[in-house]
């Protein structure tokens, strides 16, 4: 099995199909951008390689991200592929929902189980601002069709930005009450050069769950595939509320994730560039890359303390 030298088991790994996105949000990378070259990037037999060999080892989760997923052409062809892994149980996907509305029916039937879509407002305005693209109302479009697709749970993924979108807290709260959405309320992380963070964006989570609960009392909640969010639910809702301290309270101790980049590099770390490039071992065949995962996870650090700042930014990773 995927174990590391912590004695952590690894079940899930995060693939970034693609680092190219079809947003800038503030956070990620909104200044220039070296574009991968194409024959640079992983191709979907070489992803299904990787994913076959570590469910083989024990890994139960995947999930596709990005850049932007939904970008990448015949991208359902690889929904397919993998949802016919034996052993796979679950298979989701992370992207911003511009072009969910049409292709969400397609992702279900190819065997995706779930989505979460990237949304930090319900403002028109903000949205343009904060992404640099007038298309909040193409976004709620992709998450209606998530929902009449079948796509559960359908989780909303929040980045929380003082003096930007801290004062929404309640109104995206208030959301879950009509609506089976599971909302999560994210800390704003300095991840890799370029990105527009400054300490004084950061709103802890103590005051977002504070703002949260003007709405109403927070009853503790269960949901399947949470991680590491503390989730909640108002009396009454449909969806939940979930909050992931992403600096203030780190979970290192229980990372059970890897994260493979558009290029094939195995990153352990989130806030560490250190990473095992896994090309080599592409085409030799299972067995080698079995082999190399297990010699991968060896370097798995024990904490995001034990690591350097990243230079690379989240739409090359694959957050």
């Amino acid at each position: 099995m995927l174990i590391d030298n912590y004695g952590r088991r690894i079940r899930y790994l995060r693939v970034s199909v693609t680092d190219r996105c079809n947003l800038r949000c503030l956070y990620c990378s909104h200044n220039h951008f070296e574009w991968l070259p194409p024959e640079e990037i992983l191709s979907y037999e070489e992803i299904y390689r990787v994913v076959k060999a570590a469910v083989s080892l024990g890994l139960e989760r995947v999930r596709l991200t990005g850049g932007e997923p939904l970008v990448r052409k015949d991208f359902v062809q690889l929904v397919e592929l993998l949802s016919g892994i034996e052993g796979l149980r679950d298979l989701s996907l992370t992207t911003n929902g511009l072009l969910l509305s049409d292709m969400a029916r397609a992702l279900k039937e190819a065997g995706l189980h779930r989505v979460n879509v990237s949304l930090d407002t319900l403002r028109a305005d903000r949205f343009q601002k904060i992404t640099g693209l007038d298309g909040l109302s193409r976004v709620l479009a992709g998450i209606e069709a998530a929902l009449s697709a079948g796509l559960r749970p359908v989780k909303i993924n929040t980045v929380i930005m003082r003096g930007l979108n801290e004062d929404e807290i309640p109104e995206m709260v208030r959301w879950t009450l009509s609506e089976p959405l599971h909302l999560r309320f994210i800390e704003f992380m300095p991840v890799g050069e370029g990105a527009d963070w400054g300490p004084e964006r950061f709103v802890p989570l103590s005051e977002i769950m504070e703002r949260a609960s003007e709405v109403g009392e927070l009853q503790p909640a269960a949901l399947e595939g949470g991680g590491p969010a503390r989730v909640f639910r108002l009396p009454g809702a449909r969806g939940t509320v979930g909050f992931i301290a992403a600096l203030s309270e780190h979970f290192c101790g229980s990372c059970n994730r890897l994260r493979l980049t558009p290029e094939g590099r195995l990153r352990f770390c989130l806030f560490s560039d250190r990473e095992f490039d896994l090309r080599p071992y592409l085409n030799q065949g299972e067995e080698v890359l079995r082999q190399a995962l297990l010699e991968a996870i060896r370097h798995k650090p024990a904490s995001r303390l034990d690591s350097e700042t990243p230079k690379r930014v989240m739409r090359s990773i694959g957050g």
